[in-house]
């Protein structure tokens, strides 16, 4: 009795020992195998984790967590954007000769004449419209060059962004170019007339829209690698046309309303004097002779019963005979 205190602790002591050496064990197994997955998820390469069409980014090495993805560089330098600008210049000369000197500013600057429009006229009133395209990093420059062949008198310059239209475009076109591709994969694989005149029609169509689609493209990058300048050249008598400005609401639609009476009655007075001289020379001669016809042709008689006169007294109406008597 004495000695069951002692194996009751000691029993409690080796199962204290059993229990730490058995969790140590799978503290090790559990981290042998925590490093045989992350060992496993290194050696995967970055477009095998790809998920829903995008890589997932590389863990972190100082923290092992997974760095958020990396949003596209949008930066002033990175952005698609287009110029246009428009300006008016008064030379003191001949504007051929400025109209001259624009075309080599355009040309030095690595750009082109777009259009080239002239208007000749006495006593300095001529005119000279050029739309030139030059590269977009060269902008600015060529419209302060060509404020300098005379005296400014107007200047518009305007930009848009089309970055995300780009952006829009480019994924459009790679999903369209993927399935085309399968459209002809399927099309080598068809084995009946059927399925052949079928997938000939999708490819067809999917190269249509891969078509289309690369033509915006082309169009937006020529936008935007090309900016867009139109420079009129006045001369020293040429008068500026004005714009004439809606003003708006209440007097703004009354105006638009008479103008659109003026040009109605405009139109139908038009269409009346080019029918006028076939009314003349058609509609005159058929009344001629519908009214001859009516005023010579012969009158019919008709026999009518005379009408008895009012007040008259009728005669009686005879009386049937009678009939012998035996």
């Amino acid at each position: 009795m004495r000695l069951r205190p002692t194996y009751i602790v000691s029993s409690v002591l080796l199962t204290g020992v059993l229990l730490a050496g058995c969790s140590a064990g799978a503290s090790d197994d559990s981290a042998s195998d925590a490093a045989g997955v992350s060992a496993a998820d290194k050696a995967v390469a970055p477009e095998q984790r790809a998920v829903g069409g995008a890589a997932e980014a590389p863990p972190d090495p100082a923290t092992g967590k997974d760095q958020p993805a990396q949003a596209p560089d949008l930066s002033v330098d990175q952005r698609s954007i287009i110029y246009r600008g428009s300006i008016s210049v008064r030379v003191k000369d001949d504007v051929n000769a400025a109209a001259g000197q624009a075309s080599g500013i355009a040309t030095t600057a690595g750009g082109f004449i777009g259009s080239d429009n002239r208007t000749s006229g006495t006593g300095g009133s001529g005119t000279a419209t050029l739309t030139l395209r030059v590269p977009a990093g060269k902008f600015t420059t060529v419209v302060d060059q060509l404020s300098k062949l005379g005296t400014e008198e107007h200047r518009e310059i305007s930009t848009e962004d089309v970055t995300e239209e780009t952006v829009d475009l480019d994924a459009r076109i790679t999903v369209q170019q993927a399935r085309v591709d399968s459209g002809r994969r399927l099309l080598a694989q068809a084995k009946s007339l059927n399925d052949l005149v079928m997938l000939e029609k999708e490819v067809a169509s999917r190269e249509a829209d891969l078509a289309s689609l690369q033509a915006k493209k082309r169009r937006l990058a020529d936008l935007t690698a090309l900016s867009t300048i139109t420079v009129t050249f006045l001369g020293p008598a040429a008068a500026v046309a004005e714009k004439e400005e809606n003003p708006g609401g209440f007097v703004g639609g009354l105006s638009a309303g008479w103008d659109a009476l003026l040009a109605s009655l405009k139109v139908l007075l038009t269409v009346l004097g080019a029918l006028l001289p076939w009314l003349l020379a058609i509609g005159l001669p058929a009344w001629a002779v519908f009214y001859l016809f009516r005023r010579f042709r012969p009158s019919r008689v008709t026999n009518r019963p005379a009408l008895a006169a009012p007040g008259a007294a009728q005669a009686p109406a005879p009386q049937a005979e009678e009939n012998d008597k035996p």
